[in-house]
């Protein structure tokens, strides 16, 4: 630029020297008026702004190293996450351990009397998965069925009910129950409950007719009291056989979320409530629940048919699944860490 301007400057001196005869004073003046020296102005401006400190971008590469930071330690937390969580597998499956060991010496301990068993929520949890011994009768009348629960039978799939009925004391009895107990006599098919629903609408249709019955019968109770030569009938009472029953006492399940709610207005159960349940057969609702486990099945018979006991001891998550978690939680924490590891080193420049 200093050029530059040297050789504009020295032009215009030949012209006006030519045109005017202008003094060498004038042109020099000329020159200092119009074209003032650019390298000085333009060395001072560079300078400035080279010594002058960036007051904003100066922070801006702090805050993308912070932000940074942060990103890279994001990335460890699913791996964090999922290793915690293969953790506490393996503290589930040691206590579904000791829960089936507990479960299985109680099972092996001799069965205890349940005459003289009373309703009692207290001792519920001292007396759960004892093996229990009663005789008494069923009120078939007040039989609840709880369902649908399937039961596979050679390879074929087939939904029934669980049938729970009040196991009922045999006055003057001192072998049978001394207080109601609800027994989950087992596995029945559906047509069971079909036809218990039907059997209750027809003692409904004959209860609406009851009172004509009974004011027959009682014209009659009247003219016999009357009548000079009464024919006195004595009732003869057979004696009843009172049925026993091996159970294990249980208490109420606890549903899933998927599980619908109970509604014992319409008969539905869906899962086992013991004091609604006995709400609704007309017991109290600390009434002791058992659950049959008879393995001497009447051939003629067959249903009910009675938990295995095996299946009293098993648990719907069993440890090797709590190990089958573990490995899959670890095994997923490796990888994602893996991931992690492998974002954050250089790339090679090929």
């Amino acid at each position: 630029m200093a050029s530059t301007a040297a050789s504009i400057s020295k032009a215009l001196a030949n012209n006006l020297n030519r045109r005017g005869g202008v003094s060498a004073a004038a042109v020099a003046s000329f020159q200092a008026k119009c074209l003032p020296p650019l390298a000085p102005s333009f060395s001072s401006s560079a300078a400035a702004a080279i010594s002058e400190p960036p007051s904003s971008t100066s922070s801006q590469p702090q805050d993308k190293q912070k932000g940074s930071r942060w990103s890279k330690l994001l990335l460890f937390v699913p791996g964090g996450i999922t290793f915690g969580l293969g953790t506490w597998q393996i503290f589930r499956r040691q206590d579904k351990i000791e829960m089936l060991e507990y479960r299985q010496k109680r099972m092996d301990l001799e069965p205890i009397s349940g005459n003289f068993l009373a309703p009692s929520s207290d001792n519920l949890d001292a007396l759960e998965f004892r093996r229990v011994l009663c005789k008494g009768l069923f009120d078939e009348k007040k039989s609840i069925y709880v369902g649908p629960r399937s039961r596979s039978i050679s390879g074929v799939t087939e939904n029934g009910y669980y049938i729970i009925t009040p196991l009922m004391p045999i006055p003057s009895n001192p072998e049978s129950v001394q207080f109601p107990i609800l027994v989950n006599r087992g596995w029945v098919p559906r047509s069971w409950r079909d036809k218990s629903v039907d059997v209750s609408q027809d003692d409904e249709r004959l209860s609406s007719t009851a009172p004509s019955f009974a004011q027959d019968n009682g014209k009659y109770s009247w003219w016999r009291f009357w009548s000079k030569n009464p024919n006195i009938v004595q009732e003869q009472i057979a004696p009843v056989t009172p049925l026993e029953v091996v159970g294990v006492i249980r208490g109420s399940e606890k549903p899933s979320i998927f599980v619908p709610a109970n509604d014992p207005s319409s008969g539905q159960w869906f899962y086992v409530d013991v004091p609604a349940i006995a709400r609704a057969c007309g017991l109290p609702e600390n009434t002791i629940y058992i659950e049959d486990i008879n393995e001497n099945v009447n051939p003629s018979r067959p249903y009910p048919i009675p938990k295995d006991v095996n299946m009293l001891i098993r648990s719907s998550v069993m440890p090797q699944d709590h190990l089958n978690y573990t490995l899959t939680w670890y095994s997923l924490s490796a990888a994602v860490t893996f991931m992690a590891f492998k974002r954050l080193m250089p790339k090679k420049n090929r």
